[in-house]
C-alpha cells in the first residue's frame, strides 16, 4: 500500500474537500394541474394534486 512521504497540509485537505462534497439542490419540477414549483413525487401544497388526482382537499 502506498503511504505519503509527507503530512498533507490540513489547507490542501480542505480545499480538495470544498470542491468535490458540495451539497446539490433539490431539483425542482412543475405541477400539471396549477403550474406552481414543487420538488419531484410530492403532493403539490398549492393545489394538493399527485399523478393527477387531488390527494390533499385546499380551498
Amino acid at each position: 500500500m502506498a503511504v505519503p512521504k509527507r503530512k498533507m497540509g490540513r489547507a490542501r485537505t480542505h480545499a480538495r474537500r470544498s470542491t468535490n462534497d458540495k451539497i446539490a439542490a433539490p431539483s425542482r419540477s412543475v405541477c400539471p394541474q396549477c403550474g406552481e414549483v414543487k420538488l419531484p413525487h410530492r403532493v403539490c401544497p398549492n393545489c394538493g394534486f399527485y399523478k393527477n388526482r387531488e390527494v390533499i382537499e385546499t380551498e
